[in-house]
């Protein structure tokens, strides 16, 4: 795509806050590498934060559960041929849907699709989804089989199911998570007092918040003293949303707090002994354990796509089966009580982060991506 000018690029992400936590150092990249960088989202708390960086903020309300799939492809066409952007990067599952059949209808030049975990409409076992599944994975096979037309995906099952779905491994790019700042989030010595567990994750039940208080009580019953901290907002607009009714009859029993959303994550993890995520999700590459291991935690989570990128069973933390309750708690109870293990384990976590997943280099394979899909 040979321009005197630079690279009209433009991001479509449905909330404000996941832009900010996830895509904002890349845009910021983007940017100083010469594109000219706007976002469509909605526009709620962090918008401040997204135009003090200098992002041109578009407000764009692109609803997450629900809403009418012909209204919102066309409120995404109307963008397009508004803005004329010359590449599109979108992100999450719904954005990529919808928004790679506006493109193809608006004729935008480039798109960059990111599917940062595939989410609970692949990974459910409701009948309702398990029917509609076959053909959203046609439909999305077809739309991301386009000319100038990339797809990032952040785990090798991820890759290996759209493949298998009908998406060429030509269309196909491998970047393993979103990065993590490792001077922003560093290790500290541990805290004093009781051992500290922190699930940091939204409260779905997907992530494994219940198999996590399961395991609180289970090991507070036991006698174990110990604090298991859940960092994080219910998400209403997710059919597996833990009600905050439940979060709050949870908080002070068994070891258990609810701290709720919290900015401030680097002190949140230097508070904690041990990262734990015991998701069934169908994640991407969770931000929050790739934030943990460069906080130097050991990590126990499940042996599950995404979250055993981030974990070497036994080297750098404990992977457990999804949904098991008794061997999450046998796995936390296992760090508890081992001080030099979590040492070891939390300098190995530290290393890979470092070492794999650092930000300049994800900025740099995705700036690289850009580059090719525009070419």
């Amino acid at each position: 795509m040979a321009r005197g000018f630079a690279v009209k690029l433009l991001f479509v992400v449905t909330e404000d806050w996941y832009f900010v936590t996830h895509r904002l150092p890349l845009a910021v990249a983007a940017q100083a590498s010469g594109f000219d960088v706007a976002v469509a989202t909605r526009e709620a708390r962090h918008a401040d934060v997204i135009r003090s960086a200098g992002i041109r903020l578009i407000p764009f309300g692109l609803s997450r559960r629900g809403g009418n799939p012909l209204r919102e492809v066309m409120a995404l066409w109307r963008l397009y041929r508004r803005e004329q952007p010359d590449l599109v990067h979108h992100v999450a599952l719904k954005p990529v849907v919808f928004g790679a059949l506006a493109a193809w209808l608006a004729r935008v030049p480039a798109q960059v699709n990111a599917v940062a975990g595939l989410g609970w409409l692949f990974t459910s076992s409701s009948g309702v989804v398990r029917l509609v599944r076959p053909a959203v994975r046609r439909t999305l096979a077809r739309l991301l089989n386009r000319p100038r037309s990339l797809t990032i995906v952040q785990n090798p099952e991820d890759k290996a199911l759209l493949e298998r779905s009908g998406v060429p491994a030509t269309h196909l790019r491998l970047i393993r998570g979103a990065g993590v700042d490792t001077q922003i989030f560093y290790p500290v010595p541990p805290p004093s007092g009781p051992v500290c567990i922190a699930l940091v994750a939204r409260m779905l039940w997907d992530k494994g918040v219940g198999e996590f208080v399961e395991a609180a009580k289970r090991l507070t019953a036991a006698g174990v003293n110990a604090r298991f901290v859940l960092v994080g907002d219910p998400d209403p607009a997710n059919p597996a949303s833990v009600p905050e009714t439940t979060l709050r009859g949870w908080n002070g029993q068994h070891g258990v707090e609810w701290w709720g959303r919290r900015e401030d994550m680097p002190t949140v993890l230097q508070a904690a002994h041990i990262a734990c995520l015991p998701s069934a999700y169908g994640e991407g590459l969770p931000k929050s354990l790739l934030e943990a291991a460069a906080c130097g935690l050991p990590i126990v989570t499940t042996d599950a796509p995404g979250c055993r990128e981030v974990v070497h069973d036994g080297l750098n933390g404990l992977l457990v089966p999804v949904h098991d309750a008794a061997a999450l708690a046998t796995a936390l109870r296992k760090l508890i009580n081992d001080p030099a293990l979590r040492h070891r384990m939390g300098e190995q976590s530290r290393l890979r982060a470092e070492t794999e997943f650092g930000l300049e280099s994800v900025i740099a394979q995705t700036l690289a991506v850009y580059r090719e899909a525009c070419a």
